[in-house]
């Protein structure tokens, strides 16, 4: 897998004629060139459904009078340029409108993307359905016609789908289209079928060839829809409406999985299928190296002119950041992550089904204060190894089945801990702790919101009543010490009974204990994540934070990297060192959603120290190769980063007595 991909669309209309007149080989490698590409995403059919090259299994695009695909294959393979090959999978609008049957169908009987006809768009296909046929037979024939490198399905993925079809087969097994649970297994066996089929067609013709299949998401804790995938691509555009905090929940899961994947950006000022929008060139330099600092290679996306000339400023743009990723190669091949710390995500355990909710920002809020908290973490599934992290994270809403409950206990027995809050280590029903944390349930809080009230030194606040707007848990000690406690409101906000512009404020009535610590970790009695995720206020990362300090009192890493930092660390076994990625960059609001990146605000003297039991020999900054002045004392270095602009590697080499020991 290469480092610098271009996801190239090209999504054109049969309304647009001539398409691809001014495409020029000579120009198109420029391009590349320009843009440091080395690996380009080009299409064999776009989302309207044509065919840009010869076919018999597709129609050619009507304004399309030579082979585009062979061309641009001919010409990036020429200049050493992978082109793996796009087909949309799910979406082909030409063949919508001549059979609408094949369309998935929501219990209203309306499609998806477009509800109808009458509005511009795509629809969905239902892979139930003699669609998958045609489907199978234009990457048959793309993939036996042509040399691609690899193969990307788009909008493919488990669907909800009440079609004729879909109804018809779970009444043909004797069940009710009413029932979801009957539905469900329907539509997996639906897309297992679709991706087993894929497969074997590739594999018949080209063994080997990578394939992926994109649905905007990778599924924590679907090791299975993960396992159809050859790679992964992260598709995480941060002005797209995903934001700059999607990429590293993502990403920080991925590496864990052992398999290569890249961090997919856009070019777009906003999001795919923007024509003339244009990001600052600072944001694709933070873009593109938060994926390397991360374990992922990097794709950004573009899109073609129907006109097929590439476009210089696009390339320029790319360029700026292809160009810093091509030097930092060497230093992010074959790399693990260290990490102190794991989130156990709450897609892949599920919802406390006691919990009254359906979705939840807990695992998004619990990422963004590891990383403005500095922590070393992964995110993680009930399938990793408990075992090699120090603090296992259970934010909010745990869901805590036995399996779970005995691997938590192994855990806990090699001496790891907890940090559980809300919901998390209750048992299904919600009446009791299946965990020993030191507390004892006694119910859901009657107040909501109320008041958290620290007793311990706080970071940047001082001593108060603050505001938690979280629903929380009632608790009493058993056997743990309490380091903040409950303060009740005078009463809930209601009909006769309102304060005030939004809630009553702290009776200073002690509610119970809020926030208890025991020998097997800590309790924090409110949705605490979740809370930070959508109010973000101050106080709930300084909860969070101390708890994480007391039980990591001896960090691999600490900085005085300002919180808007990023920091990772990453270990390259076969070349005896240890990567340290810092990234400081500061995203602002523009219009209403969208996050930018503009000026890039150099720190210095960024202070760092990491623990390691390898004896340290030398410490760089790379790709510059500038040594840095550094002590290693009680198994630990320390150096200074004199300056840092956006993203900087500090490199430290270390010898180890066997080629298996462990980094710490």
């Amino acid at each position: 897998m290469r480092f610098r991909q271009v996801h190239l669309d090209f999504h054109t209309s049969e309304a647009i004629a001539p398409i691809g007149e001014r495409f020029d080989k000579g120009q198109f490698q420029e391009m590349l060139k320009l843009g440091h590409v080395d690996s380009v995403t080009i299409f064999s059919k776009c989302h309207h459904g044509w065919a840009y090259h010869p076919s018999e299994a597709n129609e050619t695009h009507p304004g399309l009078s030579f082979d585009l695909l062979a061309a641009m294959i001919e010409a990036a393979h020429d200049i050493h340029v992978k082109t793996p090959v796009y087909l949309s999978a799910g979406l082909d609008e030409k063949l919508a409108r001549r059979h609408p049957e094949w369309l998935i169908r929501d219990a209203n009987d309306q499609t998806n993307w477009v509800k109808g006809f009458l509005l511009p768009g795509y629809h969905q296909f239902c892979l139930n359905s003699p669609y998958l046929e045609i489907l199978i037979d234009q990457i048959r024939e793309v993939v036996s016609r042509y040399d691609l490198d690899g193969l990307f399905l788009d909008i493919i993925g488990i669907r909800k789908c009440y079609c004729h079809s879909c109804v018809e087969n779970v009444r043909q097994e004797g069940k009710d289209p009413r029932d979801e649970k009957a539905m469900q297994r329907l539509w997996e066996k639906t897309y297992a079928n679709y991706t087993t089929r894929v497969k074997e067609t590739v594999q018949s013709i080209k063994p080997g060839l990578p394939i992926f299949h994109n649905g905007g998401h990778i599924a924590r804790g679907r090791r299975d829809l993960i396992d159809m995938n050859t790679h992964l691509e992260l598709e995480s555009l941060p002005t797209g409406g995903w934001g700059y905090d999607h990429f590293p929940l993502s990403a920080r899961y991925a590496q864990t999985l052992g398999v290569d994947f890249l961090g997919m950006t856009g070019k777009f000022h906003t999001s795919w299928g923007e024509f003339g929008g244009y990001k600052h060139p600072n944001a694709l330099r933070y873009e593109t190296a938060l994926s390397i600092a991360n374990g992922a290679r990097c794709s950004i996306g573009d899109q073609l002119h129907p006109d097929g000339y590439m476009d210089a400023a696009t390339y320029a743009l790319i360029g700026a950041a292809y160009r810093e990723i091509e030097a930092k190669e060497a230093w992010c091949v074959k790399t693990t992550s260290v990490a102190d710390v794991a989130l156990l995500t709450l897609e892949a355990t599920g919802l406390h089904p006691k919990a009254n909710v359906t979705t939840s920002d807990s695992d998004a809020g619990a990422v963004r204060m590891l990383l403005e908290g500095k922590f070393l973490f992964d995110v993680i599934d009930q399938e990793n190894d408990f075992t090699a992290y120090k603090v296992l994270i259970l934010p909010d809403y745990v869901a805590m089945e036995e399996e779970l409950q005995s691997k938590l206990e192994h855990f806990l027995l090699q001496g790891g801990k907890i940090l559980a809050t809300g919901w998390s280590c209750l048992n299904p029903e919600g009446t009791r702790f299946t965990i020993d944390l030191g507390v004892r349930h006694v119910g859901i809080n009657p107040y909501r919101p109320d008041y958290f009230r620290p007793l311990f030194n706080l970071g940047s606040c001082r001593e108060a009543s603050y505001i938690f707007y979280s629903q929380g848990q009632k608790i009493e000690l058993a056997g743990g010490t309490e380091l903040a406690h409950r303060e009740n409101p005078y009463f809930n906000r209601d009909l006769f009974t309102f304060c005030s512009h939004q809630h009553t404020p702290s009776s200073y009535v002690y509610g119970g204990p809020g926030m208890v610590e025991s020998e097997r970790g800590v309790y924090i009695a409110w949705n605490i994540f979740e809370d930070y995720a959508t109010k973000g206020s101050l106080i709930l990362k300084e909860a969070v934070l101390h708890a994480l300090d007391r039980l990591l009192p001896d960090k691999t890493l600490q900085t005085n990297l300002p919180a808007q930092g990023v920091v990772t660390l990453q270990d390259q076994k076969e070349e005896n060192r240890l990567v340290n990625h810092l990234l400081y960059a500061t995203p602002i609001r523009r219009g209403k959603n969208i996050e930018v990146i503009e000026d890039i605000v150099p720190m210095y003297d960024v202070q760092v120290s990491v623990r390691t039991s390898n004896h340290v020999k030398n410490v760089y900054m790379a790709p510059q190769m500038t040594e840095l002045p550094f002590t290693y004392e009680e198994q630990t270095v320390f150096y200074t980063i004199p300056k840092l602009a956006c993203h900087q590697m500090v490199v430290i080499e270390y010898e180890c007595s066997t080629k298996e020991e462990q980094v710490h």
